[in-house]
């Protein structure tokens, strides 16, 4: 997971965090156990991963999760693909495994905020039926969909 946080963009970075977290913030040894060791009743997180041709070793190249909101019957998406495979279909899969996990688990709304300048995940959420407007309020574009 370190590995992985050291090869994302700061704009990539941005998008998923909405500021610049260092590498050392997002690795810290505290926030990387909460994250890698889920409540599976609270949260759910897939990673992509993909063998090395050099090493020849697995490396991480997404990070998904769904998180349940506490006492609604609605969870929250969360998506970072490394830089060099954005663009591919990689998120729109992972989208879509949270959907179905969604389905799965009886949620009824899944949703994601999104800055307004990342239109390719707006693009992948309109894409995957999700209803996208802009949250005045938040400042953020919200995307929503009922399962």
């Amino acid at each position: 997971m370190v590995k992985f946080h050291s090869t994302l963009s700061e704009q990539s970075v941005h998008f998923r965090y909405f500021g610049l977290l260092t590498v050392e913030q997002r690795t810290a040894h505290g926030r990387l156990a909460r994250i890698c060791f889920n409540d599976y009743e609270r949260e759910i997180a897939i990673v992509a991963v993909r063998r090395c041709l050099e090493s020849n070793e697995e490396e991480i190249i997404a990070v998904a999760r769904l998180i349940k909101v506490h006492g609604a019957n609605e969870a929250e998406f969360a998506l970072v693909v490394c830089d060099e495979c954005q663009g591919q279909g990689l998120g729109t899969h992972l989208l879509k495994l949270l959907l179905g996990i969604g389905r799965q688990e009886g949620i009824d709304v899944i949703f994601g905020h999104i800055l307004p300048e990342n239109y390719g995940m707006q693009r992948v959420c309109k894409n995957l039926d999700f209803t996208v407007s802009y949250d005045r309020f938040e400042e953020v574009m919200k995307a929503q969909i009922t399962l």
